[in-house]
């Protein structure tokens, strides 16, 4: 049989390879409509993600495919908003014919323009487009093309920082704005569309989570653990995992964002296992903290108890209108307090000298003894981004309908925390009274997190795994009752 033309073969590509699955096209129509509605006059440009340069494939920047919905690589995005008209254009990449042997063949711009709405051009067209714009005058909304948000301070080097300093270089009095904070408060709000595509990623995380935490046994490696909750992933028909697994056992449970995940397991161990499965783009984000040989110690279970009064504290005060301020206060207090009565810090309100450069005055709850075993935030959006909007853990602001958020409270107890400290007399007393506590609650560390959506009623509890101590330890009852109950049906002779 004669070979297609690589034309027939593009003419072939179905078209719903063009969009991200699961969010119909009229929605990305409609969130650039939102945009340009919050723009006077002017023009957007955006990156997407380049090719990638490692073994993990292909993942597009969440801002472009918000707005555009484009999973292939070396595309770019100009919405143009002019005499309270908005046009918008994508601009795509041409792929070695050689190259898509490798790849695949990319849909050809047909197609892309009848599933985005979006006239379609070649990306060597975009530099002179937006350098007739900028002629005219008019201001441009730079939306930047950093991988993580979590990491754009420190971006600088990417195609679109690169592109943007040629821009200037060449239009003096240029007058260029931030397009983020209005994609962010266009994504903070989820629609159905996406809290659909959320809850299957949070299903799929919570069932595969509970079928691992059942299964673990003392002398398996931390590595085990991970394949089964990621196995558990793809075989529900999750993308993968959204972020590198944490499995961490013993002292490992006490590092925030562990992820050798090589040790082996001991009996007596804690493991917390921080991990989300990927849907469709949208991101789940669960964390459960059991004990490896099926039954909490005192010890586990009083720090146990502790996160998991911090957390159904901080659940109960979220609903529409509330500051994010209150919901971190609630947990803090919570934490301070258990933590006090257990003798791990000298008071409530203790403060201590703290070894992080930030100062008291910026952060005064920083210097609190009781941030010693939580130095991170209490939760964080989830959405296209394992960290999305809204950012709960920074600044001001409240909580709307249609938010989806974490709350991640934790303890983590080691005695580095004390032999990190710098030496001074503030720190000394407190280390004499709280040392020989630590010791005997050392390498405890325990994360609870849970999913969220913000309801016109309150919140709802999305990542419905086991958490109570009971139910925790249940788990492996379950399991042994029904190996034994399998062990039985065997030994038994057959009629």
């Amino acid at each position: 049989m004669r070979l297609l033309t690589m034309s027939c073969l593009l003419f072939l590509l179905p078209e719903a390879a063009v969009l991200a699955q699961g969010i119909p096209p009229a929605e990305y129509a409609a969130r650039r409509d939102s945009l340009a509605a919050r723009i006077d006059s002017g023009f957007v440009v955006g990156f997407g993600a380049p090719d990638p340069t490692g073994s993990h494939g292909f993942s597009q920047l969440p801002g472009f495919r918000y707005l555009t919905g484009f999973l292939e690589p070396n595309a770019a995005f100009v919405l143009v908003k002019r005499a309270g008209k908005a046009t918008g254009t994508l601009y795509t990449s041409a792929r070695d014919p050689r190259r898509a042997l490798y790849d695949g063949f990319p849909p050809d711009s047909a197609a892309v323009s009848r599933q985005t709405g979006l006239a379609v051009r070649s990306l060597p067209a975009l530099r002179p487009a937006v350098d007739s714009l900028a002629r005219l005058g008019l201001p441009v909304y730079h939306l930047r093309d950093f991988a993580s948000a979590d990491a754009a301070e420190q971006d600088s080097l990417t195609r679109g920082a690169r592109f943007f300093a040629g821009l200037l270089g060449h239009h003096n009095g240029l007058e260029v704005r931030d397009a983020h904070p209005i994609v962010d408060s266009l994504r903070a709000t989820k629609s159905p569309a996406e809290l659909a595509a959320l809850r299957k990623a949070i299903d799929i995380t919570v069932t595969s989570l509970t079928n691992t935490m059942r299964s673990a046994r003392p002398g398996m490696y931390e590595y085990e653990l991970e394949a089964m909750v990621e196995g558990g992933f793809r075989r529900a028909g999750a993308d993968g995992p959204a972020f590198g697994s944490i499995v961490g056992s013993g002292p490992n449970s006490t590092q925030y964002h562990y992820v050798q995940n090589d040790r082996r397991t001991a009996a007596g161990d804690v493991v917390v296992m921080d991990v989300g499965a990927s849907y469709r783009g949208y991101a789940a984000d669960v964390t459960r903290t059991f004990p490896v040989n099926g039954k909490f110690t005192p010890e586990q279970r009083a720090i146990y108890q502790l996160v998991r009064d911090a957390q159904a504290a901080s659940e109960r005060v979220v609903r529409p209108g509330v500051s994010f301020e209150t919901w971190r206060d609630t947990a803090r207090a919570v934490l301070a307090h258990g933590l006090a009565k257990l003798g791990l810090i000298e008071s409530p309100d203790a403060t201590f000298d703290p070894p992080w450069a930030v100062g008291c005055g910026a952060n005064p709850v920083s210097c609190t003894q009781a941030f010693l075993y939580m130095a991170h935030g209490l939760g964080h959006g989830i959405g296209l981004e394992v960290h999305d909007l809204p950012r709960p853990y920074r600044g001001s602001g409240s909580f709307q309908v249609g938010h989806t958020f974490t709350i991640e409270p934790g303890v983590y107890i080691s005695t580095r925390l004390l032999d990190m400290l710098p030496d001074t007399p503030k720190n000394r007393k407190m280390i004499a009274k709280v040392r020989k506590t630590v010791e005997r609650y050392r390498n405890i560390g325990v994360r609870i997190e849970d999913d969220y959506v913000v309801t016109k009623d309150g919140v709802e509890w999305l990542s419905r795994a086991p958490r109570e101590v009971a139910e925790i330890e249940a788990l492996r009852l379950v399991s042994s009752r029904t190996r034994l109950t399998q062990q039985i049906r065997k030994s038994s002779p057959q009629r």
